[in-house]
């Protein structure tokens, strides 16, 4: 335990630029690691980023086929034997569901990684932690996550995000977003208090900065009325006031809107434009309709009426812009919701932050390599409910 606090400290009153070092520093010190590196999901979630300083570099792995790719798939420690006898033990660096990448924590023999792999899973969640709380203050872990360089519009797309992934013991999010580095207006968001889980699924018009910029401004127009502490009617109403004042019906932007009831698994649903729902239950997949409300800042002034939801333990529900069920193959054909259906069914045994980068893939193989001409979100909400007490 002293080695773990040692450890902990360590990372707590570290600069922000060097929790690397920090980390490397503590782990050989107390554990008598031999290597310690840490490598970082980029936006495609294709890739593990080394997160290293010049000169010193390492090549990026692959998260699929790579043994850092299976602990931050798996999200469980995975050890990699060398011929040597030492022992590369591969560690989840996260932060409530919202996988970041992976610290890698190079040891002399596999009875040393069986002793301290528990403390040391513990300083990779710590990592994490601070992780997130760094990059208020520095740009060189954002800078680690790109194997490319992101457009403009893409940036702004990326910091309006609240994660990719969330986990509670009600529910699991995953999210994400494609071509993830030249995104435009899709978007999403999500925002939980002790009794309820607000989810907005946003689908902008436009190109490039134009339609991250109508983005911006509806999702800070949601947030703002949601913190307002307003029902959801009602911050879908002022979110169109704000976008019609500014663009006068020139421009709009869609969204599918849920504020969950943690405890009944009841919703409020307010359904303005193309987002659509599908809802995995009891191994069938089937649409979920609501009655088709205006896009925001369509009209001056329109009002929004909310609709009734219920999700039961065990539902998957997936959500897709429509530059998921409307893109097309080489030979014209749209993907569909047949199509659809099938990738849902097929990754119904992955957790619901691998589902979304998964079906993308399947998407990707449909589209053939014509480069994508509208963005395309996924994101997929695994409904446990609330636990009873004992």
């Amino acid at each position: 335990m002293k080695r773990f606090l040692a450890a902990e400290r360590a990372l707590r009153t570290a600069a922000p630029h060097e929790l690397l070092d920090a980390v490397r520093a503590v782990l050989i010190d107390q554990y008598s690691a031999e290597d310690v590196e840490l490598f970082m999901a980029d936006y495609s979630l294709t890739v593990l980023q080394p997160v290293s300083v010049l000169p010193h570099t390492l090549e990026p792995v692959s998260v699929h086929s790579s043994p850092a790719g299976r602990a931050f798939g798996s999200q469980k420690p995975y050890r990699e034997e060398g011929p040597d006898g030492r022992t590369r033990l591969h560690l989840p660096v996260s932060v409530r569901g919202d996988r970041l990448g992976v610290l890698s924590v190079t040891l002399s023999d596999s009875e040393t990684t069986r002793r301290w792999e528990s403390e040391l899973t513990d300083v990779a969640g710590v990592l994490g932690h601070e992780l997130v709380v760094a990059e208020r203050d520095t740009d060189l872990y954002l800078q680690a996550r790109r194997k490319d360089r992101l457009t403009l519009a893409a940036e702004m797309q990326w910091q309006l995000l609240p994660g990719r992934a969330c986990s509670r013991p009600e529910y699991e999010l995953g999210a994400q977003l494609e071509p993830a580095y030249a995104i435009y207006g899709d978007n999403f968001d999500w925002s939980a208090t002790a009794d309820h889980l607000m989810l907005y699924v946003t689908n902008g018009m436009g190109e490039g900065i134009e339609a991250s910029l109508l983005t911006n401004l509806a999702i800070n127009a949601l947030r703002n009325a949601r913190r307002a502490g307003l029902p959801i009617a009602d911050q879908a109403a002022l979110a169109d006031q704000a976008v019609y004042a500014h663009y006068r019906g020139r421009s709009y932007l869609s969204v599918l809107m849920f504020d969950f009831d943690l405890a009944t698994g009841r919703a409020s649903v307010v359904d303005a434009g193309s987002p659509q729902l599908l809802r995995l239950r009891g191994g069938t997949v089937e649409r979920v309709d609501f009655d088709a409300q205006l896009p925001l800042g369509m009209f001056e002034e329109t009002d929004y009426i909310a609709q009734d939801f219920h999700a039961e333990p065990g539902d998957r529900l997936i959500f897709v812009s429509d530059g998921v069920h409307a893109v097309a193959s080489p030979r014209g054909e749209a993907y569909g919701e047949a199509a659809l259906a099938r990738a849902i069914h097929s990754t119904r045994l992955l957790p619901a932050a691998e589902v979304p980068r998964a079906i993308l893939r399947e998407l990707t193989g449909h589209r053939g390599e014509a480069m994508p001409d509208d963005d395309a979100l996924i994101v997929c909400l695994d409904w446990h409910g609330r636990p009873r007490p004992d």
